[in-house]
């Protein structure tokens, strides 16, 4: 199967006033369609550096990101934000003053959806992941972790591109919780053909994965299908 998204070998330094640091060094590998992907390592070793570039929110310092084989560089990086891929965070980043339901139908208003349209999709989308009405008009803070990372979720697939990118989406979560959003996570891979690519240092949540790509300082090692 053709990848999805991949990258050609990608390296990236930050430069500031009186060092420079190799945060990603040479790194190929590639992501399809319908499968779940895990990137491992020690905090320091690239991996959310990563995950940033192939959110495309910034741009490699030499090699390139391919979105259906075309180079980032060569898109528009909004759209392609707005409309293919969504970033999940582990702190949620949940709008504190707009309610659940706010929340999801916000980036389906930023695409020009009318209101009620937004209102109804996003009902939808909240019921697949599992969140009933009671909880549309609550504030993300009056929910559980699990809830709110839920809710990320919803408002990630309400942007209605096929690529998901998770930098520690359980980090916050109790076990329990955690269970929940990796089984929804692969679901959305497995039966809704999604790209999920996860960032974790979780053995337990890379252990669910179809593949996992391993990283040291800066070096994918290697993978384990």
């Amino acid at each position: 199967m053709e990848a999805v998204l991949s990258a050609n070998n990608v390296s990236y330094s930050y430069v500031s006033r009186y060092q420079k640091v190799d945060a990603l060094k040479n790194v190929t590998c590639s992501f399809e369609k319908g499968k779940f992907y895990a990137i491992m390592g020690r905090s320091g070793s690239g991996k959310s550096t990563f995950l940033s570039l192939l959110a495309g929110l910034d741009t490699p310092t030499s090699g390139e990101i391919l979105f259906e084989g075309k180079s980032l560089a060569e898109i528009d990086r909004n759209k392609y934000r707005k409309y293919h891929a969504s970033v999940i965070c582990q702190s949620f980043n949940l709008f504190q003053l707009l309610t659940v339901l706010e929340n999801v139908m916000y980036p389906m208003e930023l695409q020009g959806a009318k209101r009620r349209d937004a209102r109804i999709k996003a009902a939808e989308l909240l019921a697949e992941v599992g969140l009933d009405e009671s909880k549309h008009n609550k504030f993300p803070q009056m929910l559980s972790g699990g809830e709110q990372q839920r809710v990320a979720i919803a408002r990630a697939l309400a942007a209605g591109g096929k690529i998901l990118l998770a930098d520690e989406p359980t980090g916050n979560l109790d076990t329990a919780n955690e269970r929940i959003v990796v089984n929804l996570l692969k679901a959305l891979a497995h039966e809704h053909g999604y790209t999920v690519v996860v960032v974790t240092h979780n053995h337990d949540v890379a252990a669910q994965a179809d593949r996992i790509y391993y990283m040291k300082d800066g070096v994918l090692e290697y993978e384990r299908p």
